[in-house]
């Protein structure tokens, strides 16, 4: 698992390759991927880093990989729904699209100099990092829902939202996170008049030419190890399906605290925290996103009675 195979492999060479724990891995941040709508990369990196041990630079590669095959599925729902808004959207690429492809190269070329190993841990450190921020930008986002629907008519802000574009360009091409959450949460901010349909269904089609940019750097510069992908994607791509078909029922009430309890409780792994701290850390982020995404719903019925 630690060493890269010669490329290119043939697709039969690849099928015999296939590793049945990291199927039933893909299938499974697979399926919460369609049940919540939330980025594999922030589910599928830590997974592989942690309980796989692949040095954090391929986990990395190999996740966008199979996030580039995954991300269609979803982007075509939408584009057919009308749930996407076109200008954001372009201005979001022009300035994803140059910083992924800034920090993919960045880190691969550092991955493999002279002084990688090092390098590999600070991958480490900025993926727990990103693990963390995107908890934090889903609580600035339920923050925001609780606010109200009184908001200035949309206007497109092409500069702000080239910036916006290249935060999360940066942090995909660094650690393969932040293509989902960081990026809505920040759109939140700048466009409150976006519906919940319009951000996600914006979010998800620009993702293809961030995660496509982000893993053309990696495929030149990074480590793309294609049999542990292959073997992801044989278990996501059904799973993110089936997930998808059963999203209405999903209830957020549920989904968001355990997702976010798994992803700030990774961070800490990560980042070798003391299991006391490492649960603590967890049931603190999962209630505080269970208060917030509760109190819309209370403050609704109070009105009502």
């Amino acid at each position: 698992m630690t060493t890269a195979p010669p490329y290119p492999l043939p697709l039969p060479t690849l099928l015999l390759q296939v590793h049945p724990h990291l199927v039933v891995a893909g299938a499974l941040v697979g399926l919460l991927v369609g049940l919540t709508g939330m980025g594999g990369g922030a589910l599928l990196t830590p997974i592989l880093v942690l309980v796989f041990r692949v040095p954090p630079l391929a986990a990395v590669s190999s996740d966008l990989l199979a996030s580039l095959v995954m991300k269609p599925f979803g982007a075509a729902v939408h584009l057919a729904r009308g749930t996407v808004n076109k200008p954001v959207l372009g201005w979001l690429v022009a300035g994803s699209v140059p910083a992924a492809v800034a920090g993919s190269v960045a880190i691969g070329l550092l991955g493999h100099g002279a002084h990688g190993s090092t390098v590999q841990s600070v991958i480490t450190v900025i993926i727990a990092i990103a693990l963390i921020a995107s908890v934090g930008a889903t609580l600035v986002r339920l923050w925001h829902e609780r606010r109200g629907s009184d908001h200035p008519p949309l206007v497109v802000r092409p500069g702000l939202t080239i910036a916006i574009g290249a935060v999360g360009g940066l942090a995909v091409g660094l650690t393969s996170v932040g293509a989902g959450t960081l990026i809505i949460a920040m759109l939140v901010l700048c466009y409150p008049r976006l519906s919940p349909r319009e951000l996600v269904g914006t979010d998800i089609v620009q993702a293809i030419p961030l995660v496509a940019s982000a893993t053309l750097g990696h495929l030149l510069f990074g480590d793309v190890r294609l049999t542990l992908t292959a073997s992801l994607l044989i278990g996501a791509i059904p799973a993110v399906l089936l997930g998808a078909r059963f999203s209405a029922v999903a209830s957020p009430r549920v989904s968001r605290p355990v997702m976010a309890a798994v992803l700030v409780g990774s961070a800490l792994a990560l980042l070798h925290a003391p299991t006391p701290s490492l649960w603590a850390g967890a049931a603190l982020s999962a209630a505080l996103v269970g208060v917030l995404g509760r109190r819309p719903a209370m403050a609704t019925a109070a009105a009502s009675s």
